[in-house]
């Protein structure tokens, strides 16, 4: 997908979630939840106003820095060679940052028949997987990526640590999906353990493998 129909269709998306905001604004309460705990219970709630329109205004920021980083990136022409797969993510992200915040509409607008981690994490797991993908595919580079202080040094450490990398987002993005099944603490137990246990395995892979590299 090129950049600049991957731009349309994310700042179309974004428009379309600012216009529905400001037709439903009337029916939506004053304080709007903002946070589900884990066990599926609204435990923050914020101003109509930024209930409505902080996440379009988050997920427009998050576009504008996906756009300007790369092209300032010293190693841009390595992005290229994987633009597409990234344009795709963006397009990805923005979808789940806005089905998110449709969600939220939705349950303010009283229709709370749905546990919010079953509903979102389907989604959140087909994202962990693309990401695994697009892992698989990436090249070094100072934004996108497994970027530690050894990756960023060796070509040949980036590349071992994106291919393992791409294997483990893949295991957790299937995890995922398969905790939305139960919601509750087992979907977050399943959520986060496997994603925090693979970023930092994959940090602590990357360092023996940069040693391995480089000792006499």
């Amino acid at each position: 997908m090129s950049t600049s129909t991957t731009s349309i269709i994310v700042l179309s998306l974004i428009a379309v979630a600012v216009v529905a905001g400001a037709v439903l604004w009337n029916q939506l309460p004053e304080q709007m939840a903002s946070h589900w705990n884990a066990n599926d219970e609204v435990d923050g709630y914020m101003p109509k106003f930024w209930g409505v329109f902080l996440m379009p205004m988050v997920t427009l920021g998050m576009f504008g820095l996906s756009i300007l980083l790369p092209n300032i990136d010293p190693l841009k022409a390595n992005i290229a060679t994987f633009r597409g797969a990234f344009n795709l993510f963006i397009l990805l992200i923005t979808v789940f940052m806005l089905y998110i915040h449709a969600l939220t509409i939705v349950w303010s607008l009283g229709f709370k028949n749905f546990r919010m981690s079953s509903t979102m994490l389907p989604f959140l797991g087909v994202l962990f997987i693309f990401i695994g993908y697009m892992l698989r595919q990436a090249k070094r580079n100072f934004f996108i990526g497994i970027r530690t202080p050894w990756t960023l040094s060796s070509d040949t450490v980036w590349e071992k640590t994106h291919q393992l990398g791409s294997i483990l987002f893949i295991a957790s993005g299937a995890l995922a999906i398969l905790g939305s099944f139960f919601g509750g603490m087992v979907a977050f137990w399943l959520l986060f353990i496997p994603l925090i246990g693979s970023t930092l395995f994959l940090v602590v892979y990357s360092y023996i493998l940069y040693r391995n590299e480089t000792k006499p």
